[in-house]
């Protein structure tokens, strides 16, 4: 959800339904399209005052909770979220993050890759770290300290001492 691959000129319904949108007789059934927006936003903490505004004119914190939600249509088990706070502002990036605490809330199984470590810590259960792809360390988030995590992910935990080569005799 880096790039939300949205469309600024169409409405949350148009957003949400595009490339899935319901036919009735051969005809597009905006009423149960919109009854299903309305229906799926209401179950998230996130507020879309009206579904038929242009995307354009909603803030970076909904057009996210629209993108995400685009996704429940097929009803998800797993949700795979990359950076998703990257570009949005602190009140933005809360709601986001109550959005996560919501779906794990709901038995979704959230997956969130991000190299912020204060909203790991808002929200993980448990963090992975890859580094130089490679598993680095599996840790529970509750148990563990930021600074542990963080040595993880630089490095710093690494004994680099003992790995250095023996010197020549």
């Amino acid at each position: 959800y880096q790039d939300l691959a949205m469309c600024d000129n169409l409405d949350v319904v148009g957003n949400l339904f595009l490339g899935r949108e319901i036919h009735r007789l051969g005809v597009l059934d905006e009423v149960e399209m919109e009854r299903r927006t309305r229906e799926l936003l209401h179950t998230l903490p996130i507020r879309i005052p009206d579904v038929r505004v242009p995307l354009a004119t909603l803030s970076g914190g909904q057009r996210q909770v629209v993108a995400i939600t685009r996704s429940f249509l097929s009803a998800p088990r797993l949700l795979l979220l990359d950076e998703p706070t990257a570009s949005l502002g602190i009140e933005q990036t809360n709601q986001l993050l109550d959005l996560v605490e919501e779906l794990r809330d709901q038995g979704v199984g959230v997956l969130l890759i991000s190299h912020n470590m204060g909203d790991i810590k808002a929200v993980a259960d448990r963090v992975a770290v890859l580094r130089l792809g490679r598993n680095n360390g599996l840790f529970d988030v509750p148990t563990t300290s930021q600074e542990q995590i963080s040595s993880s992910i630089t490095g710093a935990s690494d004994n680099a001492p003992a790995r250095r080569p023996a010197p020549p005799e």
